[in-house]
């Protein structure tokens, strides 16, 4: 097992933990890694300094630093988003790519009214707004896959 410091294009910085080299490498590949605070899949290795293990038969030290999470939000305002990201998905039926086919619906009366999230093409978002109908970009990108 291996553990890298990731960073993503937004700039946050987690760690997580991979099979081997080739393993992380092919995740990246796939698109399988993302971003453990905003979800995108825009992942690379950060700059990091090795990590040195003493010999087996050196005496353990106490004061030898406790590990923490994997990964956490840099600041407030990253938890918050977090946070709010968990709320909205929590409240809402995940429609996936027939979202604007559905948002049509209920605006139009034929589906019942609730709360939706799901992706649209830039065309199929434009024209939901342009005939009146109440859609907003949410800001991460996508699906957590972490």
């Amino acid at each position: 097992m291996i553990k890298y410091t990731l960073k993503c294009d937004k700039d946050h910085q987690f760690d997580s933990w991979f099979q081997s080299a080739d393993a992380f490498d092919k995740l990246v590949a796939s698109g399988m890694a993302s971003c453990a605070v905003c979800g995108s899949s825009d992942v690379n290795k950060a700059v990091m300094a090795p990590r040195v293990r003493p010999a087996r038969n050196a005496a353990k030290s106490d004061a030898a630093p406790k590990p923490g999470p994997l990964s956490a939000p840099l600041s407030a305002a990253e938890q918050a988003m977090a946070e709010l990201r968990a709320k909205i998905e929590a409240s809402s039926e995940n429609v996936g790519d027939r979202f604007a086919t559905e948002a049509r619906a209920i605006h139009d009366g034929d589906a019942p009214e609730r709360p939706i999230i799901g992706q649209a093409r830039l065309d199929e978002a434009k024209s939901l707004i342009e005939d009146g109908i109440p859609v907003a970009p949410l800001p991460w990108a996508g699906p957590k896959s972490n």
